[in-house]
Parts: C-alpha cells; structure tokens; sequence
C-alpha cells in the first residue's frame, strides 16, 4: 500500500475490509496496478468457527459481511439488486459451490486425502442462506453508511489530527 492512495480511499469497518479496499482501489486506478499480497512471514489467521446458530458471530457473521460489502460495491458501479436478482445469486452460488464441493472431494479421493461432504454441504447451505440474508440487510437499508470517512473527509473536519497522531505516537514512545 502506498501512502498517497490512502486520502481517497473509503475502508469497510466490518469484515468486508479486504475486499472492500480491493474494490476501491479497482474503482480509482488501473488494473495493471493492483495485486493482493501477503504483508508478513507470520500471518496470525483468525480461525473462525462456522456459528450456523448465530448469524452475528463466526464464518456465518464474516459470510454476511462480505457479502453485504460486494453489494455495495456493485450498486456503486451501477448494479441494481431486487429480491428477484438476490434468489437468482443464492441459485446460482449454491449450484456452482455444490459442484467445487464434488470436484474437491474427488481431488481429494485421488490424492489420498479425505474431506467431510456433509460438512462441507452444510457450509455451503449455511453461505446460501446467509447470501439472501445480507442481500435483504442491504435491500432493507438503503441509507446505512457501511465506511469509514475517507481521509480526505477526516482532513478537512480535523486539519491538526496527523500532526497530533504523531505527538501522541512521540509522547508514547518518551514515556516509555
């Protein structure tokens, strides 16, 4: 990331953060100058369970962030959603996950290696859900505001703020 992409970028604050910065910057500059990259040796990945029972905790919760994120960046390129469009998504998401679920458990098979259909189906059946769930959130809230401030706004309401960000970070580091 470079410093002078941040002022115009608006960052997700829920789970859709990576794909929502992704999106940004496919919204602000060329392809050819995006890549996705790991930023450490040691990344600590945050192991979520499934939570099938609590829609707000879990892969089920991360699921209906994300989702609810790739929405609002196609209505912003102009994508109009319906809950006619949203059924076709769930359709079309369930058939093709069902089919990577086969297509990975025979490459699996064939490499010796075993996978849990049924759970692998149940999580599948879970994102489906999940998939019209955030769809009817984003439907039913047309007016949340799901980003941060760009920097820009936060520049303009708080001129001194970088210049005190780096006073605090100066005043930590002598008590220290």
């Amino acid at each position: 990331m470079r410093t002078h992409l941040l002022p115009d970028i608006r960052i997700p604050s829920d789970w859709g953060l990576e794909i929502g910065v992704l999106s940004e910057l496919w919204r602000n500059y060329s392809n050819n100058a995006i890549c996705q990259v790991d930023i450490a040796d040691a990344y600590d990945h945050k192991h979520q369970p499934l939570s099938p029972d609590d829609s707000a905790r879990g892969l089920s919760r991360m699921s209906i962030d994300i989702t609810k994120a790739l929405l609002r960046k196609l209505a912003t390129d102009g994508v109009v959603f319906s809950q006619e469009s949203l059924r076709t998504l769930k359709a079309t998401y369930y058939r093709t996950a069902l089919d990577l679920v086969e297509i990975y458990h025979n490459d699996a098979r064939m490499n010796g290696l075993s996978t849990d259909r049924h759970r692998e189906e149940q999580a599948v059946e879970l994102f489906a859900a999940n998939l019209v769930e955030a769809g009817n959130i984003f439907l039913d809230n047309p007016n949340s505001t799901p980003f941060m401030p760009s920097w820009n706004r936060i520049h303009s309401a708080l001129p001194n703020l970088i210049g005190e960000l780096q006073e605090a970070v100066r005043a930590d580091r002598e008590a220290e």
